[in-house]
């Protein structure tokens, strides 16, 4: 008797498991078009976590069809000024433009600015190492969803025609 519900329950745990779906994917996004196709260069302001992420999300190129060029640039807003002059409240805006160009056309196929937001508000006056962490935390989540943005876009848009055709 007691064989036979060890094995009931077993078979209902092996059963219940079958379609189990496992949430972490080495590939990023296996839709994106330019994925391993492509060479990248940056330009403008040095964001260390946007040269981390574009390497994942468009790998390594095994043939170059595509040249994509990243331009930043990064504006800081005081948002809130204390009488002692010191900031209490940033808002930061990322500006990244993205270029892709066909290298056996010759021309641009895509060409789009995307910008990301966040705000920061700073614990102290000096060295705060939780509050230096949660500012790099606040950069890596907004390049990372800012090239998130830009491969959705190019994953939807067709990029097999040129922009700069008459």
């Amino acid at each position: 008797m007691i064989k036979f519900f060890l094995i009931l329950i077993l078979s209902f745990i092996i059963n219940s498991c079958n379609k189990l779906e496992f949430v972490y994917d080495d590939s990023i996004n296996p839709e994106n078009p330019l994925y391993n196709k492509s060479i990248y260069e940056f330009s403008g302001k040095d964001i260390p976590f946007l040269y981390k992420h574009v390497s994942g999300y468009l790998g390594k190129a095994n043939e170059v069809f595509y040249l994509i060029s990243i331009s930043t640039s990064e504006k800081k807003i005081k948002r809130a000024v204390q009488s002692n002059q010191a900031v209490s409240k940033l808002d930061y805006e990322l500006d990244i433009n993205y270029q892709v160009k066909d290298i056996s056309k010759k021309c641009i196929i895509f060409n789009k600015n995307i910008v990301s937001k966040f705000s920061y508000t700073p614990k102290s006056a000096g060295y705060n190492f939780g509050s230096d962490k949660s500012l790099d935390k606040m950069y890596e989540d907004a390049t990372q969803n800012n090239l998130r943005d830009f491969l959705n876009l190019v994953s939807k848009n067709n990029i097999s025609d040129c922009l700069n055709e008459s």
